[in-house]
């Protein structure tokens, strides 16, 4: 982290490049401001040279014998040797390092977890640091850490490439993994990406879910509901037809069938059995 400037004890760089009367050396080589070589000159001479043009003389080869120097603008050497580092730098790719760590009795639902923070990073274009951290007597099945480390790598090879192999350091294990070429080229992006950073991948309808079974059970009729539901649909249908006015049973009710008289022995009271016609 850097010292904040109003902290910072140290004395400001200075600029070490020696011109005009800074230079102390006897003579000099000397170039002139349209890159030809004068020859060797007192170091006076030269700066003479240099003043005549309004121009500096500049030392740019001290380790040189006699040292070079050059007559140029200073001022405007230094603008545009900064313009040449700063378009450099806006150019450069910069790799930004990510690590996550496992663990080698890891579940699966953090696994997964863990996976797609690591699918985020590669897509951004960033390396991946994988630290399978083992505690106490784990460290003597380190075939747990590569079998994990293996795991991730096959499935996520078609975005990653693994750039250093699974290689034990103490109690930790590290794999180093690089963006793929699809990656870099933008054949492959976050573009897909969810907005919580995962990707976002249709769901398969082959197989219902357990919520959609209870759901479609629940609409489903059941076969009583739909056996007592076709009286109430058939009196509808000849509503509309209108062959019947009204599916509600008549006022009047029909008269009984003459039924069949049974003469039966009257009880100890002399009454007739209840049902039974007295003959």
């Amino acid at each position: 982290m850097p010292v904040p400037r109003r902290f910072d004890r140290r004395p400001p760089e200075r600029d070490t490049t020696r011109i005009n009367e800074r230079i102390r050396v006897p003579e000099v080589r000397l170039i002139d401001d349209q890159g030809q070589q004068v020859g060797v000159l007192k170091t006076a001479d030269a700066l003479v040279f240099a003043q005549e043009r309004d121009l500096d003389l500049v030392e740019v080869a001290p380790e040189a014998r006699p040292p070079v120097c050059r007559v140029l603008d200073y001022s405007k050497y230094k603008y545009e040797q900064a313009q040449k580092i700063k378009q450099a730098r806006k150019h450069q790719q910069q790799i930004t390092v990510r690590e996550i760590k496992f663990r080698p009795k890891i579940a699966e639902h953090d696994y997964d977890t863990k996976k797609h923070h690591v699918e985020r990073f590669l897509k951004h274009k960033d390396k991946v640091k994988v630290t399978i951290m083992f505690r106490g007597r784990e460290v003597t099945h380190p075939e747990r850490g590569t079998a994990i480390l293996d795991r991730l790598a096959e499935e996520l090879s078609e975005i990653g490439v693994v750039e250093q192999r699974p290689m034990q350091e103490g109690r930790n294990m590290t794999m180093m993994m690089a963006p793929s070429k699809a990656v870099l080229t933008g054949r492959v992006d976050a573009a897909g990406e969810g907005s919580d950073g995962e990707s976002a991948i249709p769901a398969t309808h082959d197989a219902p879910h357990v919520g959609d079974v209870a759901s479609t059970a629940i609409q489903t009729p059941s076969a009583s509901d739909a056996s007592a539901a076709e009286p109430a649909q058939a009196a509808e249908s000849v509503t509309e037809t209108g062959s019947v006015e009204s599916a509600e049973p008549p006022l009047t009710a029909a008269a009984p069938e003459p039924s069949e008289t049974v003469d039966e022995p009257a009880g100890n009271n002399g009454t007739a059995a209840a049902g039974s016609t007295v003959s």
